[in-house]
């Protein structure tokens, strides 16, 4: 399964590309989800998925690697942004195997952490069911993704 970044733009108010996160949206702070916009939707998107994960953890373990922040889908394809702390839409597993958002927290000593919040269009609505694996929510949706593209944020402890 092999996803090419598009036009499709992915930013958020909180903080920059390669910028640091602010504590707000780690587990140092609230944990709470930060604010995201999107633009240059590709023609025909009905649907968006996102997901944020950290490759830096080291964490390797069957069909995954890093740990998966959050994973939420069956976003409508009218949309163009999530509000920070954002509860609507369905919410998959994180490495936690718990819902909803799982704000950064490397390890003291760890260095950077980069956190990859990736968002894919898709050419249908799925209605997929709830508590989704990154794995299995990027295998059900592999035949329907039209656009893809990341917004990377740092942390560390």
């Amino acid at each position: 399964m092999a996803f090419n970044v598009s036009k499709l733009q992915l930013v958020s108010p909180a903080f920059e590309t390669e910028g640091k996160i602010p504590a707000e949206y780690t587990r140092y702070g609230d944990n709470i989800s930060p604010a995201l916009e999107w633009t240059n939707v590709p023609e025909g998107t009905c649907s968006f998925a996102l997901i944020c994960h950290d490759p830096d953890a080291g964490l390797i373990s069957a069909n995954t690697y890093g740990v998966v922040h959050w994973v939420l889908y069956n976003i409508p394809g009218t949309v163009r942004g999530l509000p920070k702390g954002v509860t609507e839409y369905t919410k998959g597993l994180h490495t936690h195997k718990k819902e909803g958002y799982l704000g950064p927290m490397p390890p003291e000593g760890h260095g950077i952490h980069h956190y990859f919040f990736v968002l894919i269009a898709l050419n249908k609505e799925l209605n997929l069911e709830a508590d989704l694996t990154m794995g299995q929510l990027l295998e059900r949706i592999a035949p329907n993704v039209i656009g893809v593209n990341r917004l990377v944020g740092i942390c560390q402890k």
